[in-house]
């Protein structure tokens, strides 16, 4: 069971909440226990805002994931955590690179749920792991491999 919060920061069209929870229910499907997460889909100011006090970055990026950090015995939720989307770079992200939008967007939210998960991609090694499970979930759910044209040096 997935308990989903979607906040709704940006007025710029977004998929339907039940696209999102089909989205992080494919992501989510490997883990037994039940999983509570947010999405909060932004505009470019609050992510670049976002972007730049946690990671240092000074621009607003596609997709921002914040793990829950709760310490052992102190609630007993199954809270993952946090994703924060920026809805305009999604967008222009999908039509720079010639991809659906739809297919676009599930890749992101497929993406930030894995690293709700622990998944990373610093090293090649991670990487490749976590873009195979990727290509696998999003085929599951119709969608074309989102590497198939990437430049294998380009930053995910």
């Amino acid at each position: 069971m997935i308990e989903l919060d979607i906040q709704r920061a940006s007025q710029a069209a977004a998929p339907s909440d039940a696209d999102l929870l089909r989205c992080c229910q494919a992501a989510l499907a490997q883990r037994s226990e039940p999983s509570e997460l947010t999405i909060r889909l932004v505009d470019e100011p609050e992510g670049r805002e976002l972007n730049r006090d946690y990671r240092g970055k000074d621009y607003a990026t596609n997709v921002l994931s914040f793990p829950a950090e709760i310490p052992e015995g102190l609630l007993d939720i199954p809270l993952l955590g946090d994703l924060v989307i920026c809805v305009p770079v999604v967008a222009r992200e999908a039509a720079e690179q010639g991809k659906a939008l739809e297919a676009h967007w599930a890749h992101l939210v497929i993406h930030g749920c894995l690293h709700l998960l622990g998944y990373d991609h610093l090293e090649d090694e991670e990487a490749e792991e976590m873009e195979d499970l990727e290509r696998q979930l999003l085929a599951s759910l119709g969608y074309p491999d989102p590497y198939a044209d990437d430049d294998p040096s380009a930053d995910h």
